[in-house]
């Protein structure tokens, strides 16, 4: 296991970035897998969804290490998967929580720094003790900063990237191994992040954002397809479903 977590630990390159094209079951790791991704991401509101239940740990823990089961069953490569904020009430919790991804097989975590349906985020203090928790399980931690959600990055860009590089070095002082900047599109503070950050850089791909190529040339180290594979999917699904039911043939 050790390796496995070794193995991801080394994908993480600033400018040439890992590409991680996030799945919700076994079914979706193996397509992804067979794409010729170099590791597997669940993403949390993809799962939840899947099930019928709402991203925020509403899907139950047990169903978590159940569903990472079933995907380390069908896949050789390291899995990380998004455990939210640690399904934990205090960082003892959080320790036994990200224990358990480890001892089932998960290379790595995605954890956020906001407790399950709150907007405001945790004082540093609070989510480094969080974030120490879960490093120490010997995970690599992919500390989440949600500094710039629901932000104006083009009026506080300056003061935002401040923000996070302050949070980054004490996210990396507990250990994480990366960290992740998600509902951030603006080049400039994502150049800024990179060059900052004592820990590699994650960002969420958006449509309409920086591309690929341009995310590497600023320094990113690992891209994020986050919900939208999930959602995609869930749309090609309905309008198919909708041109069958409306009399129509589909296009598979």
């Amino acid at each position: 296991m050790t390796d496995k977590i070794a193995e991801f630990r080394a994908l993480h390159v600033p400018g040439d970035p890992l590409i991680l094209v996030n799945i919700w079951d076994a079914g979706s790791a193996k397509a992804v897998a067979a794409a010729g991704a170099k590791a597997i991401a669940t993403g949390s509101f993809g799962v939840a969804g899947a099930q019928g239940r709402a991203d925020g740990e509403d899907f139950p823990i047990e169903d978590v290490f159940e569903n990472l089961a079933r995907i380390l069953s069908v896949t050789d490569l390291p899995v990380t998967i998004d455990m939210e904020s640690g399904y934990g009430a205090d960082a003892a919790a959080v320790g036994v929580s990200v224990g358990r991804a480890r001892a089932a097989g998960a290379a790595g975590i995605n954890m956020e720094d906001r407790l399950p349906g709150a907007n405001e985020l945790l004082p540093i203090g609070e989510a480094v003790t969080r974030y120490r928790a879960a490093a120490d399980t010997g995970l690599f931690v992919n500390a989440r900063c949600d500094v710039f959600r629901g932000a104006d990055a083009a009026k506080d860009g300056e003061a935002l990237v401040a923000a996070t590089l302050e949070r980054a070095r004490a996210y990396a002082d507990a250990g994480a191994g990366g960290l992740f900047v998600p509902f951030l599109a603006d080049v400039k503070c994502i150049g800024a992040i990179c060059e900052g950050s004592p820990l590699p850089v994650n960002i969420l791909r958006g449509k309409g954002g920086p591309t690929h190529r341009e995310l590497a040339g600023l320094g990113v180290a690992r891209i994020s397809h986050g919900h939208q594979p999930w959602a995609a999917a869930m749309a090609w699904l309905t309008g198919q479903a909708e041109q069958v039911l409306g009399g129509d043939e589909p296009d598979y």
